[in-house]
């Protein structure tokens, strides 16, 4: 069965309303109901509690806190390198990007721009660099941190559909990653210059939330939205978090031209550990 077969369901399926209720369920206080919910989800996904800074599942009042929960201090130490994994998860892609396309799966690609929120200058900044698309499962840790230190100068909201992003969605769904409802970081280094760091909403993700404003969606608006950080400097440094996923989703990253060489051991469907070796700078050309 092909995978654009597989996901036709996804068209028809009331996905916002999905969504909808999966977030009144994941943030309810159900006292024995909401340990035992935990419970099914962390056996039948093989969620590793032992890595966890609480790994009493009873304690957790609502499954929004269980998902969103920290690690214990020091499971995942930060390699010696330029730019750092920022979540636990698998690549879907990664690479160069061509003039302005982003390959999101075998015959998919979508632009820069669509990215972004159809933001042409923004976009402009990234053309012959590079990208990275991350996959987080239901088992994996939910928090997202930086690749590299860098200091907000933009959010944006970008509304959008609620296709899963799973592997087989990805291959399935044309443009899914620009499709998606999603929240556009951008950030500047005084080492690499800009780069983006993009929140993918996804069907039951119930929100998506940022260190420095907190969950953005709920609501969820029908119009992008633009928020400015001039004169309300966020400063963060690699390995910080810098926001999360009430539910599993994708990030997407995007970099200037010579800015990152990518781990060579990286290849589409590797696992990958927050804190693990990313990239580094190019050397110069001789």
């Amino acid at each position: 069965m092909s995978d654009r077969f597989k996901v036709l369901p996804q068209y028809v399926l009331p996905k916002q309303a999905l969504t909808s209720f999966a977030g009144r369920v994941a943030g309810a206080r159900g006292g024995a109901m909401t340990t035992r919910l935990i419970r099914w989800f962390v056996g039948k996904y093989g969620v590793n509690m032992a890595e966890a800074a609480n790994p009493d599942i009873a304690s957790y009042a609502s499954f929004n806190e269980f998902f969103t929960r920290p690690l214990k201090d020091g499971v995942r130490p930060l390699a010696q390198a330029d730019f750092v994994c920022p979540v636990d998860g698998a690549i879907s892609q990664f690479g160069a990007i061509d003039d302005h396309r982003i390959l999101q799966a075998k015959g998919h690609k979508f632009t820069t721009a669509e990215l972004v929120g159809g933001d042409a200058q923004l976009a402009s900044h990234f053309q012959h660099g590079s990208f990275a698309n991350l996959y987080l499962s239901p088992k994996d840790y939910h928090r997202i941190h930086m690749p590299c230190d860098g200091r907000l100068t933009r959010m944006i909201y970008v509304p959008g559909a609620l296709f899963s992003v799973n592997p087989t969605t990805a291959r399935g769904v044309p443009g899914l990653f620009a499709r998606n409802e999603r929240v556009v970081c951008v950030f500047e280094s005084e080492e690499f210059g800009t780069f983006v760091m993009v929140l993918v909403g996804a069907t039951i993700v119930g929100s998506m939330a940022t260190a420095w404003h907190g969950v953005v969606n709920p609501p969820r608006m029908a119009r992008i939205c633009d928020w400015t950080y001039d004169t309300q400097p966020v400063v963060l440094k690699k390995g910080e978090e810098m926001g999360r996923f009430l539910l599993g989703s994708t990030v997407v990253m995007l970099f200037k031209e010579n800015t990152i060489r990518f781990n060579e051991q990286w290849a589409p469907e590797r696992s990958v550990r927050l804190g693990e070796l990313m990239g580094n700078r190019p050397a110069p050309a001789a």
